[in-house]
């Protein structure tokens, strides 16, 4: 049985874990604009009574964070907290607190933790094995989904709870793999009967839908679903949308939805969702600039600007050069200390960055510099893009138009089908 529970939710202000950032409040729908952006997971009223009683598991990182004003949600009336009870547990002194010391200072009976790629602190390598392990503050044990190991859960691990929360700050774009670990999760809690609650966040690329659906022979680590490269989806939407249209098998859903948000609202993201994505320019740039992940040249990891600079130590004609590094976040970059030369992309306006969406002029302009050919793309390239004919045509030379051209009716026919799962207007 398939049940939906449709509420509402709250604006992170935390930049780390306990750490606190002042957030700014957009100018955008009349009816929102004087309301701040609130994730699902402040919407405990929502949330709380279905764990009542219940063991818990949490699928989370670094990004299950809300901020609290004096004890309270941010957004809720003077002088009551979420759930009246009074200071939130768990809160730092800056006012932010992490799902998981929520739920445990509450006193609820959280059994484990699931975290994705990054690890549960969120800094890890993009793919890096993350062994499985114990949050020291709660003593919860955390269940690596990326040890190199893990397909699914154990059965002693689905066993261990009645209710999966998961609550994960995504960018919308599918081959950002959160969305793929919560698919598994509720793959496997479909097979043991638990109810799975998504605790909603924005999807900051919200107003965005473009590039080739996945062709499913390309189905991989980074891409799991036929949606297009910007599906402008939140995660409970996609969670909502894979069980509608049978990619996922049928579980119990709830999703906790986010209140004062539309597909249209600016959203900066006051949590960096991944090592390499710290800024909110390489969020909105990172649908073009990942896709040098499919090639020979660099994307920036290992500098301080990822996915806001490309560059390759045989690129010609370029004053802008970098060389990468062992970093945190890329321990092993490619290219690492070679110089490249390139193009920097980090002064460019957020606005203009956001407005841009997915465009390959930067991956054809490095193809023309470099005189590759075909050598200039590795077999990655089509599990980013999702499809074998754009790598064919920038071969033969056809323009970004013409390429463009050639998914205009996927992103339509997508367009429509998205219309059955929004949340949000």
């Amino acid at each position: 049985m398939k049940k939906l529970l449709f509420t509402t939710s709250l604006l992170l202000c935390a930049f780390g874990l306990r750490a606190q950032v002042q957030l700014p409040v957009f100018a955008c729908d009349d009816a929102i604009a004087e309301q701040p952006v609130l994730v699902g997971m402040t919407d405990t009223a929502a949330y709380f009574p279905l764990l009542e009683g219940r063991r818990v598991a949490v699928l989370a990182n670094h990004t299950a964070v809300a901020g609290f004003v004096g004890g309270q949600v941010a957004g809720e009336p003077s002088g009551a907290d979420c759930c009246g009870a009074g200071r939130m547990p768990g809160a730092s002194a800056a006012g932010t607190v992490h799902l998981v010391d929520l739920l445990y200072g509450r006193g609820f009976d959280v059994t484990a933790i699931f975290s994705p790629e990054h690890g549960f602190r969120g800094t890890a390598d993009a793919g890096e094995h993350v062994a499985s392990s114990v949050d020291t503050r709660t003593g919860i044990p955390i269940r690596s989904l990326y040890d190199g190991n893990t397909k699914r859960p154990s059965d002693e691990a689905m066993r261990s709870f009645d209710v999966l929360l998961v609550d994960m700050q995504d960018v919308g774009l599918r081959f950002y793999t959160y969305y793929i670990s919560m698919l598994r999760m509720m793959d496997a809690c479909a097979d043991y009967g638990c109810r799975v609650v998504v605790l909603d966040r924005p999807n900051p690329n919200g107003s965005h839908v473009d590039g080739p659906l996945l062709d499913m022979k390309y189905k991989s680590g980074v891409g799991a679903l036929p949606v297009p490269v910007l599906h402008g989806l939140t995660m409970g939407e996609i969670a909502r949308m894979a069980l509608g249209e049978g990619w996922a098998k049928p579980c119990e859903l709830e999703v906790v939805r986010c209140r004062n948000y539309t597909h249209d609202t600016p959203y900066e993201l006051p949590v960096a969702p991944s090592p390499n994505l710290p800024r909110q320019r390489a969020v909105y740039l990172y649908p073009s600039v990942c896709l040098f992940e499919g090639t020979v040249v660099s994307l920036g990891r290992g500098t301080d600007k990822p996915f806001e600079c490309y560059g390759h130590p045989d690129m010609k004609g370029y004053a802008f050069a970098f060389t990468p590094r062992s970093t945190a976040g890329a321990k092993h970059p490619p290219l690492e200390g070679k110089l490249c030369r390139g193009v920097d992309l980090s002064g460019m306006p957020l606005d203009e960055a956001r407005e841009q969406g997915l465009t390959l002029k930067y991956v054809m302009e490095a193809y023309r510099n470099l005189g590759l050919g075909d050598k200039f793309f590795t077999p990655m390239f089509e599990k980013l893009i999702g499809a074998g004919y754009v790598r064919e045509m920038i071969v033969a030379g056809a323009s970004e138009a013409e390429i463009r051209a050639r998914w205009a009716e996927d992103v339509r026919r997508f367009r429509a089908l998205r219309e059955r799962y929004l949340l949000y207007e």
